[in-house]
């Protein structure tokens, strides 16, 4: 792949990162907030970031140290914080009333982009990702008149009960066999009596999924997928895994939902249905369709989505509320008439030829996940299928790195199964050359640690 303008790869020291402003903050959170936070993921004890302001593809903490950001706030920040553009259209609508639980225009042409950008032929808006898969799983349910959803392991859609089944585990082998996965339910307070309505399959295992169905799809409502494995750096499907999965779903009368929640506007303006070419049935977004304002959607097929307003419930105070209307249809309207998406691909591109020069240059097996705009570095032989294959792959280095690059002042997450995120500000600035030149020192610092 030939990359224009290649980026740097001179290695900076190490900044003097102050964090007394953060220790303090930790201390006082901490006696309010389980962990410190209003989440169980950002949560990293004494190392826990507390954030001034972002701009652009950059944030600063409390205490004033500059990180470039590979988090973009687990994906929603495309375009880069702050954005004027997006600001400026809320901060406008907002001015006439926030939240009325009535219908705003907003709310209308934000199901019009939907369904101009995306396969979807209705669509309604959530405040969440997690509430729009948990919505088009009940959407699903009382479509079919089934009850049991199949997902993937290793994949996270949200923290309602039905999604937290066979998710992130730190020990591979409490999924039990391959052939016939255990439901694992993560962490307490998930009734027994959910997980069994939850079928736990290998991604990219045809195999599995077949058989799953043969013994089960009279009872199967829909398969629950994100079209890459987006809690394992971003998997990529295999050959024909995704058009299997579609053929599965239409021979025994269930649904398929993609999840793109992540991939949804990033991957392409039509998501990862449009990127792959394989059409849904019903499908939900959040992320990226908001540039970090609170939206979200689900949509999909006409009939099915029919089933509402009459016979399955969906409501919220806050679903279309004026700032996530606004913000929606500032963004998608960007992602839609501009080149922002190839901005950030070709951005994400030279990250990786910078990343590629510098483990090749250490004799290091490596591979690239996902995709420009949302993907990952693994230390491995060869590309892993499933969550199972990452926990083969050399985590703990990747894990080093990491935490060394957020000590120099560049940010992804501390935690080997999250991708990095590229914005459209990310091409604005230095943010290549200096991510590059971070990961090559962060890279020297970990293998010297392991003593090679």
């Amino acid at each position: 792949m030939a990359i224009e303008n290649p980026p740097s790869t001179s290695s900076p020291q190490a900044p003097a990162l102050t964090r007394d402003r953060q220790l303090a903050t930790w201390r006082r959170a901490s006696a309010l907030l389980p962990g410190g936070t209003n989440s169980n993921f950002r949560a990293w004890g004494e190392e826990t970031i507390y954030v001034d302001r972002g701009k652009g593809g950059r944030i600063w903490d409390v205490d004033g140290n500059e990180f470039v950001d590979l988090r973009m706030g687990y994906g929603p920040v495309i375009l880069g914080h702050a954005d004027d553009r997006v600001d400026d259209a809320v901060n406008d609508r907002m001015r006439r009333g926030v939240s009325f639980s009535l219908t705003t225009e907003d709310e209308i042409r934000v199901a019009e982009l939907i369904t101009e950008m995306t396969f979807c032929e209705m669509a309604r808006m959530t405040v969440s990702g997690t509430e729009a898969t948990m919505h088009a799983i009940r959407v699903a349910r009382g479509f079919t008149g089934r009850d049991k959803i199949v997902k993937f392991e290793g994949q996270y859609h949200g923290v309602h009960d039905y999604a937290l089944i066979s998710v992130l585990p730190n020990d591979v082998s409490s999924l039990g066999d391959r052939d016939n996965p255990v439901r694992l339910a993560w962490g307490r307070g998930i009734p027994e009596a959910i997980t069994q309505t939850v079928i736990p399959v290998p991604y990219n295992d045809l195999a599995t999924l077949r058989r799953v169905f043969e013994r089960e799809g009279d009872e199967i409502a829909a398969v629950l997928i994100e079209p890459v494995l987006g809690n394992a750096q971003g998997i990529l499907p295999g050959e024909g895994f995704l058009q299997g999965v579609r053929d599965i779903t239409r021979e025994f009368g269930a649904l398929l939902i993609f999840d793109e929640v992540k991939t949804g506007f990033r991957f392409a303006r039509g998501g990862a249905a449009e990127y792959f070419g394989i059409t849904p049935d019903l499908a939900t977004y959040a992320k990226a369709m908001g540039n970090g304002y609170p939206a979200a959607a689900f949509g999909g097929r006409r009939d099915v989505m029919s089933v509402l307003p009459a016979n399955v419930s969906h409501g919220g105070t806050y679903a279309g509320n004026r700032v996530a209307a606004a913000a929606a249809v500032a963004t998608l309207t960007i992602l839609r008439d501009t080149d922002a998406l190839a901005t950030i691909r070709a951005t994400g591109e030279r990250v990786q030829a910078g990343l590629d020069e510098v483990i090749s240059k250490r004799g290091l097996p490596h591979v690239f996940t996902g995709h420009p705009s949302m993907f990952g570095v693994m230390f491995a032989e060869r590309m892993p299928n499933d969550y199972r294959g990452w926990a083969e792959t050399d985590h703990e280095l990747y894990d080093a790195v990491a935490a060394g690059m957020i000590r120099r002042g560049a940010m992804p997450e501390p935690d080997s199964r999250e991708p990095w995120f590229m914005c459209q500000a990310h091409a604005a600035d230095d943010s290549v050359d200096r991510v590059v030149g971070i990961f090559e020192a962060a890279l020297d610092d970990a293998l010297e640690a392991r003593g090679g």
